[in-house]
């Protein structure tokens, strides 16, 4: 999630991909699987479990590898992968059966592999008491859960302690206190010619509205909320704090340039995730994470992913394969690794508590306790096709900013 509006990109492709045919689709991504992957597997008897990762996960899901093969005599063969890859590739590959038995994948990609067929419930039993309610609703559809997550992430205030001793509970009263700390910015967020959605979330739900409504049971349904006035504020705040406005936004301030400006002390506060905390702290600033404040009286919720493993529909051995997520990358040993690889607040309930005793991961993971789960519902591809550009227009300035927020909503419900 490193620089979120590559979610909008990477869902419009993905679904390209799935609606192709087998010809073109299947050609580019075996390219892909050559090219990127590297295979290892794990000495062993009997059946193979197939099992696509990333580097960033590799050496954990080596190390359940290995006991997993000393247990059982199976052998676990892991593949690693470009995670931006993965998602066109499972969709392509599983149905002609050349895909893995388990891929790692995003939470958000839930409702497009649940309606192309190419993924299995997976049966936790005990095991999902160990884990974050909301990581499993997550990865939760139509009442079954459809995959082992292991992490958390989200965006936040990422705060310059040496030049800001707190961060208000409004916008304004944060944009007041960073002018006073003196530096170029008083506050940084990644916007871009195209705009950044899933950065800016958080401000456009403090004005009470959310991408989509949600049933009874907390699921998301297709009924757009983003719209009436409480989105045409929203519009209006984007336009009166953009380039022809405070400029408080602008669509100029990409992920690197706000990054590199925080990293050289020009700014007191930064709408970030953990993927920014490595830079920040090799550069030598103290930071403290913090909830992001509110623009339009609401509570700011940004969005929440969450990782995890998913189980293919065409998985040679469910059971082989369940057992080992279960039992094997489902322990605090393996996942206290993987949040090592990545910093990024672990699912699993006791590592979790373990990894809060760093105040950064803490301070994350008290604004994902609030935030909204990320839609994972497949007619999500329709908003992200919209939705950047419009924040990039009112941004840049408009005449008609409702006017402009209402054609997004039509246009959005003209491809639902």
């Amino acid at each position: 999630m490193r620089r979120g509006i590559a979610l909008a990109t990477a869902a419009g492709l993905a679904l390209t991909l799935a609606a192709c045919g087998n010809d073109s689709t299947t050609d580019k991504t075996s390219g892909a699987t050559t090219d990127k992957s590297t295979t290892t597997t794990a000495e062993g008897d009997g059946i193979t479990i197939t099992v696509w990762t990333d580097t960033n996960r590799q050496a954990a899901l080596e190390e359940a590898a290995e006991a997993y093969e000393e247990a059982t005599g199976n052998k676990v063969e892991l593949v690693t992968k470009e995670f931006n890859d993965i998602r066109a590739d499972f969709l392509a590959q599983v149905p002609t059966g050349e895909g893995p038995d388990i891929t790692v994948g995003a939470h958000d990609w839930l409702g497009e592999l649940v309606a192309n067929g190419v993924v299995a419930p997976l049966e936790l039993g005990d095991k999902a008491d160990e884990f974050n309610e909301k990581a499993l609703t997550a990865f939760t559809n139509d009442g079954q859960v459809y995959g082992l997550p292991y992490a958390m992430e989200n965006v936040a205030i990422i705060r310059n302690t040496a030049l800001a001793d707190s961060t208000p509970d409004t916008f304004d009263e944060m944009i007041e206190k960073g002018k006073a700390a003196g530096t170029e910015y008083p506050f940084l967020i990644q916007t871009g010619a195209e705009g950044d959605p899933y950065t800016y979330y958080a401000l456009q739900t403090s004005f009470g509205a959310p991408v989509f409504e949600l049933d009874d049971d907390g699921e998301y349904n297709t009924t757009l909320a983003l719209g009436g006035e409480n989105g045409q504020k929203f519009a209006q705040w984007l336009n009166d704090q953009g380039e022809a406005g405070t400029g408080v936004l602008d669509t100029n301030m990409t992920y690197d340039i706000a990054v590199d400006a925080f990293k050289n002390g020009n700014a007191p506060y930064i709408v970030g995730g953990p993927w920014m905390v490595a830079d920040f702290e090799e550069a030598g600033i103290d930071i403290a994470v913090d909830p992001i404040p509110s623009a339009g009286g609401e509570t700011a919720q940004p969005f929440v992913g969450v990782q995890g493993f998913y189980l293919s529909a065409q998985a040679q051995n469910q059971l082989a394969a369940t057992d080992f997520l279960v039992n094997y990358v489902a322990t605090e040993d393996v996942q206290q690794i993987i949040y090592e690889a990545g910093n990024r607040l672990p699912a699993m309930t006791a590592v979790a508590e373990k990894a809060a005793e760093n105040p950064v991961t803490a301070g994350f993971a008290e604004v994902a306790a609030d935030g909204a789960l990320m839609p994972s519902i497949p007619e999500m591809s329709a908003v992200w096709n919209y939705w950047g550009s419009t924040e990039a227009q009112l941004v840049k300035g408009s005449d008609d900013p409702a006017g402009v927020w209402d054609k997004m909503v039509s246009d959005i419900e003209g491809d639902l």
